[in-house]
């Protein structure tokens, strides 16, 4: 069996690191397709000896991210005389994938997709690479508890509508269904995937349920970054800084203010006092502005205590 695999990784590095490693092993030949000024992608396949080619084909005629385009800018690297799959760079392949494809009755005439498992962000995936639940296990099982289970595609109230298999993972032989393109005339990254597959109709779109990824995320939600990237970075998150009891302070008032409250800007004409220990039940002093009029509520009081 030959397998080639194209991948579109556009400011997704931080992703990709994490599924390349697994990925790359897997295939006969593999092409990341970037842009020109995503270098942090270009270092990342550098790195792994993997072919990637920087273009600016997505943004051609101002489009937002023609990623049907970047497909092609791939596609055209390839032999394309195997198979070919069509993977997200978010997508991380269980390392027996290839082993189990190889011994499937494949239709070279068919369009094939497969499950993913939703990992829901950065410290879950860590325990799964610390600790890593078998997907296929025994020859026999599939399991499909790590994680839940992603959405599928499927226009069952369509006429000739029924299963589609997405952009995360299309499989399919160029030779045998005579499908060497992707369509590239949808300037957003959605629903260029559901035309390329509708391109086979229903009785040659297959879910291979044998096969099950797992769709590693920093942000829950469908469409964050179909018109380019937008979410947070995946990664560990930052520790929030301490701050201190006037920094506190200031931000209250701030969130006050546009809530439309406005405190007495009457400079107190009181000796100033240093700390909050010295302010009497129930006052804040703030500098240049004079005290804020009303009492405060005791869950404030607290707040501002720390």
């Amino acid at each position: 069996m030959k397998l080639e695999a194209v991948i579109v990784c556009v400011n997704y590095s931080d992703f990709l690191a994490h599924t390349l490693p697994s990925t790359r092993n897997q295939f006969d030949k593999l092409v990341v397709v970037t842009d020109s000024k995503d270098n942090d992608t270009k270092k990342l396949c550098e790195y792994y000896n993997v072919e990637c080619v920087q273009t600016d084909v997505f943004y051609e005629n101002g489009d937002a991210f023609n990623k049907g385009k970047g497909i092609n800018a791939g596609l055209e690297r390839l032999d394309l005389d195997g198979w070919v799959l069509h993977l997200d760079s978010d997508i991380y392949l269980p390392p027996q994938t290839r082993s189990i494809l190889e011994n499937l009755p494949l239709d070279k005439e068919k369009i094939y997709g497969a499950d993913r498992l939703m990992c829901p962000g950065y410290e879950d995936w860590i325990k799964f690479v610390d600790k890593p639940s078998p997907i296929q296990d025994s020859w026999i099982f599939i399991h499909l508890d790590r994680y839940p289970v992603g959405v599928r595609i499927a226009e069952y109230k369509t006429w000739q509508g029924g299963y589609e298999p997405i952009g995360y993972f299309q499989m399919w032989n160029p030779v045998g269904s005579g499908v060497s393109q992707y369509p590239s005339k949808h300037g957003f990254a959605d629903r260029t995937d559901v035309l390329h597959c509708k391109k086979w109709p229903r009785e040659k779109r297959e879910l291979l349920p044998e096969i099950v990824v797992i769709h590693i995320e920093s942000e829950a939600g469908i469409g964050l970054n179909w018109k380019g990237r937008k979410t947070p970075m995946f990664g560990p998150k930052a520790s929030l800084p301490t701050l201190s009891w006037l920094d506190k302070l200031f931000l209250f008032l701030d969130k006050l203010s546009k809530c439309g409250y406005k405190p007495n800007r009457k400079i107190s004409k009181e000796a100033k006092k240093e700390s909050p220990s010295e302010l009497e039940q129930g006052e804040i002093k703030v500098i240049g502005a004079g005290p804020i009029e009303g009492p405060l509520d005791e869950s404030l009081e607290e707040w501002l205590r720390g």
